[in-house]
């Protein structure tokens, strides 16, 4: 590479976590506590926003916002926002470890983009006291990137927001954003991308977006397996990624292309 400089990678449904369930079923469990019963769709609609905004949009949810007014007699505040984040904290802390392991291709492809000097470094939509869970278990797997923030590092201005985008910058001395890629999962890591300048690469199978496990996903024939990516990678055109790949191991020849076209 002689102009991409840097890629700054999100975690859960990118590089870990195929299909990024740890969330969606601390999400559901949540929830499900507070007398709302939530579907797996509804729980995944806002993923790669910070976790206590992915609580607010899902109480913002037009059926689920009824349900809580019938329910509870009103509308929810900032106080149940608040009570439902804490609760979904503690029902992911207790599950997360097991949620750690590097999607396929991914140490693979991280040891491509190495030999070419690349700098990398990332983003969450996980708070920080998770990623001390997250990041050491996946070291211990092999994925070790450069650099990590989330939005405890920005003030609570986590995604679309660019500013982790921004001190990924800064700590790994990318020299400008041109030369920089972001490669997410979710419409927010597309939307962070745009907002910093920055090229956004979208991946398709193991996404949040697409939201199969390992085994739903391969366990469809070859027919239903396009399907699902032809729809995937529409939305997340549709949303603005400059290019999607299906799987990670795709990731050096898009970087190529970006590098010959800067």
């Amino acid at each position: 590479m002689k102009k991409i400089e840097g890629i700054i990678l999100d975690w859960a449904g990118t590089t870990v976590d195929f299909g990024s369930f740890a969330p969606v079923h601390a999400f559901v469990t949540v929830f499900k506590n507070a007398g709302i019963e939530v579907t797996i769709d509804e729980a995944r609609e806002p993923m790669g926003l910070t976790k206590i905004d992915h609580v607010r949009t899902m109480l913002s949810m037009p059926r689920i916002s009824a349900l809580w007014k019938e329910r509870y007699g009103q509308e929810f505040t900032e106080y149940d926002v608040e009570r439902l984040y804490a609760g979904f904290e503690s029902a992911l802390l207790e599950t997360l470890v097991i949620y750690t392991d590097p999607k396929p291709e991914v140490l693979e492809t991280i040891e491509k983009v190495r030999e070419q000097n690349l700098k990398i470094g990332s983003t969450s939509g996980y708070t920080q006291k998770m990623m001390d869970i997250v990041a050491p278990e996946a070291a211990k797997k092999g994925y070790q990137p450069d650099f990590y923030i989330t939005a405890d590092g920005t003030s609570g201005m986590g995604r679309p927001y660019p500013y982790m985008v921004y001190h990924n910058m800064e700590a790994l001395k990318l020299s400008a954003a041109r030369h920089v890629v972001k490669v997410g999962d979710t419409i927010p890591d597309i939307e962070e991308a745009l907002h910093a300048g920055v090229w956004s690469v979208a991946v398709v199978i193991g996404s949040s977006e697409m939201g199969l496990s390992e085994a739903e996903f391969y366990a469809l024939s070859d027919v239903e397996q396009e399907e699902w990516i032809k729809r995937v990678e529409k939305t997340f055109i549709k949303h603005g990624a400059d290019f999607t790949i299906r799987t990670f191991g795709e990731l050096p020849g898009v970087l190529e292309e970006i590098d010959r076209g800067i």
